[in-house]
């Protein structure tokens, strides 16, 4: 099926509308930072739930929920002040690949990231005032992220543009924590990055979606096709093009390629 650019962005506007939603994301790993009210929280309740946004869906918010249970249910609190017999209690958990000493070793950097940067919004909003780009954040904030000392293989649960991933997870956080509109469903926290500078999470549905809209045309699901797709949608809307990240979504659920 051949589309003109009017009627692919006719078809991204009314999948956006239909599914930007607060009733679809209960089943989203979105919907676990959404238990809380302090910036703080909803920051390392959404940074945590996006680590391990990998595999099945409803194994991630019930592991994410999990995590936040070993953290007493108050997460900034936990990060800032766990001791050494805290942080050996996170050791039971498990997500796939991601397991109880990541967890411990994530924790660890996350206060640090608290107690020396202004926490993980006060950086990213920080360092976008001196940089004004994305991508350049994004390789420092993993930077200093694995500061403290930490085994080698910790480093795989955080992905690296340095290399050329699409960051899709850290994408995907970033886009719950700077766009804003009614909806309620993103939180539109970090209101000193402008929603026009982010960039669309992109994995293999994402990805394939956007191939068969002819908005990406590299085949590989990297940072290259992550800048490529996102270039393209903001011609389609300027201030705020992740929007369409609920579009390519929606285009999946609807079977748009079936």
């Amino acid at each position: 099926m051949t589309m003109d650019k009017e009627e692919i962005k006719d078809l991204l506007e009314r999948l956006h509308d239909k599914y930007n939603r607060p009733e679809f994301i209960e089943h989203d790993p979105i919907s676990v930072p959404h238990r809380f009210t302090s910036k703080e929280d909803i920051e390392i309740a959404g940074f945590l739930a996006a680590t391990i946004a990998w595999g099945n869906r409803k194994a991630i918010v019930k592991n994410a929920h999990r995590m936040l249970d070993l953290m007493d249910e108050s997460p900034y609190d936990f990060v800032v002040n766990c001791t050494e017999s805290d942080l050996d209690r996170l050791t039971v958990f498990v997500h796939r690949t991601f397991n109880g000493d990541d967890f411990k070793c994530f924790a660890i950097s996350l206060k640090y990231i608290y107690k020396n940067h202004g926490g993980i919004g006060g950086y990213f909003e920080k360092k976008y005032s001196e940089h004004g780009n994305i991508p350049e954040i994004l390789s420092e904030f993993r930077k200093i992220f694995f500061e403290p000392e930490h085994p080698k293989r910790v480093g795989r649960h955080l992905s690296s543009i340095d290399k050329g991933s699409a960051c899709k997870r850290l994408n995907m956080y970033i886009r719950w924590m700077v766009r804003r509109d009614d909806r309620g469903v993103d939180f539109g926290l970090w209101n000193k990055i402008p929603m026009s500078a982010i960039y669309l999470p992109l994995d293999i549905h994402a990805g394939n979606m956007s191939r068969a809209l002819g908005l990406l045309k590299r085949k590989q699901n990297d940072w290259k096709a992550v800048d490529e797709v996102t270039r393209n949608l903001r011609t389609f809307d300027p201030e705020d093009p992740v929007k369409y990240d609920f579009s390519l979504f929606g285009a999946g659920i609807d079977g748009f390629l079936s």
